[in-house]
């Protein structure tokens, strides 16, 4: 009973620290993303023999990133191909990234997202050059659409349903890689997951490619990733991604208490296991638990 009470009252604690979590300043976003650069300093209290105290500048050097995603999406930010970050999404897409005490000089930084279902945005990349004492925002990210299909392979005149995740309420063209290129439009809905139903009567027998990318008011997205699928002669449904194993430490297939539990037993302790550890930064923590309950099952 003393162990599930301490699991009960840490649960409420991570409830209200997930809620804080969950939420992220909105910035501005634009077509392309911005980088800009500006010195910043914090001041800091020393201490000193005989004369006092006094506030000594201390120059910060970090990169801050800041755009649109799906909402509640892992976003995660890699330098030199290396990742070194992850965040949640908030429920309006917004993401900020921020990557403090970092030394000066040129990286490669690249981000993606993914869906529910482990599907993945495009990657992102930004050859910066970093400054000492320097703060450089990346402002204006529009993370590309995920995309996947329910068929590999469609019987001619069947209906190919091609689906995946945006910014809530944008608009999403569907481009089908054929003979003729074939342009369709569908919206995403209030999580950002939106539909289109191909009529495979529309293109001609064989291999084809999809893309897809979204638009809200001015801003445009880049192109999703591809994908393939092939009209012909029978049906061949295409097995989804089992992404909800991620989240799933105990292996039945559920994200629950039990699982819970075993990330609670963990948190803030000391070479956690693998498979606990989501974000793989070696801690078990809020972004740990806020991927858990993305994947929530019940």
């Amino acid at each position: 009973m003393k162990g599930l009470f301490s699991i009960v009252i840490l649960s409420l604690i991570l409830i209200g620290a997930l809620a804080g979590a969950y939420h992220v300043l909105a910035q501005s976003v634009s077509v392309s993303a911005i980088v800009e650069s500006s010195s910043t300093t914090t001041t800091t209290l020393g201490g000193g023999g005989g004369g006092g105290g006094g506030y000594t500048p201390v120059s910060e050097t970090k990169v801050i990133f800041t755009g649109r995603a799906y909402p509640k999406s892992t976003v995660t930010l890699l330098k030199d191909a290396q990742i070194v970050a992850t965040t949640i999404a908030g429920e309006d897409a917004q993401f900020s990234l921020t990557l403090a005490n970092i030394t000066s000089g040129s990286y490669i930084f690249s981000l993606y997202s993914e869906d529910k279902y482990g599907n993945r945005s495009t990657l992102l990349t930004f050859p910066l050059s970093v400054t000492s004492g320097v703060t450089t925002n990346v402002t204006g990210i529009f993370i590309s659409p995920t995309i996947d299909v329910d068929k590999s392979e469609a019987k001619k005149g069947e209906v190919i349903k091609i689906f995946g995740q945006s910014i809530p309420n944008s608009d999403v063209i569907v481009i089908i890689n054929s003979d003729e290129e074939i342009y369709g439009k569908t919206q995403a809905d209030k999580i950002g997951a939106y539909l289109y139903n191909l009529d495979t009567v529309e293109v001609e027998m064989g291999d084809h490619l999809a893309k897809s990318r979204a638009t809200l008011e001015e801003e445009i997205s880049p192109l999703s990733k591809a994908v393939s699928f092939m009209v012909g002669t029978k049906t061949v449904l295409k097995e989804l991604i089992a992404k909800i194993v991620k989240a799933d430490l105990n292996g039945d297939k559920k994200v629950n208490l039990i699982d819970f539990s075993v990330a609670a037993y963990w948190y803030k302790r000391l070479s956690p296991p693998q498979n606990a550890d989501l974000n793989k930064d070696g801690k078990i923590d809020l972004v740990d638990f806020s991927i858990m309950a993305y994947y929530w099952t019940g």
